[in-house]
């Protein structure tokens, strides 16, 4: 099993356990972040853990001891455990998103990257946010991106469908049309 297929096991189970204790399902999602982010923080901390010479036995009390200073919910607290048993700590980053993934589809929130040849004004990223949000029926959490490369225009990737009304994509169809035509 990969680790990113293993870490949307952990991901649904960590969920599926949040929502039948009635979790606070954001404040774990931070939680779950902050365990993360130490991993960043203290590359010290994140070689230790990771080292597969260091007994699993130890990465289990060291894990244990960071649960209760940062004072995780019980549910993670006993999975970020169960990780370090299981030596398993390096899915880490896969299960935070798959995490997160699983959070947004069942609030029905759809990420959508949205990237122009210029910055866009909080108007017009509500506008296409509010568009994007009747296309897919769902509510949109919206990212912007610029590219100036792409002239004018937009690229909008929601989820695995790309909306591309660039200005560079539109010259490469009209080229495109104007060799097909000799």
């Amino acid at each position: 099993m990969t680790n990113r297929t293993a870490a949307i096991r952990y991901a649904r189970a960590l969920f599926d356990v949040a929502v039948a204790e009635r979790t606070d399902l954001q404040q774990l999602e931070a939680e779950l972040g902050a365990f993360a982010g130490l991993f960043t923080a203290h590359p010290d901390l994140e070689k230790v853990l990771l080292n597969p010479a260091i007994p699993a036995p130890r990465k289990r009390v060291l894990v244990a001891e960071i649960g209760r200073r940062m004072s995780l919910a019980p549910v993670l607290s006993k999975l970020m455990v169960l990780l370090a048993e299981r030596d398993r700590l390096i899915i880490l980053p896969d299960l935070v998103a798959a995490y997160r993934d699983r959070l947004l589809k069942y609030r029905h929130v759809v990420r959508a990257e949205v990237t122009t040849a210029a910055p866009l004004g909080a108007d017009r990223a509500a506008a296409i946010e509010q568009s994007l949000a009747r296309a897919t029926g769902r509510t949109v959490a919206l990212e912007t991106r610029v590219d100036p490369s792409l002239i004018g225009g937009m690229v909008a990737r929601v989820n695995d469908t790309v909306y591309d009304g660039s200005l560079t994509r539109q010259l490469q169809k009209i080229r495109e049309r104007l060799g097909a035509g000799r």
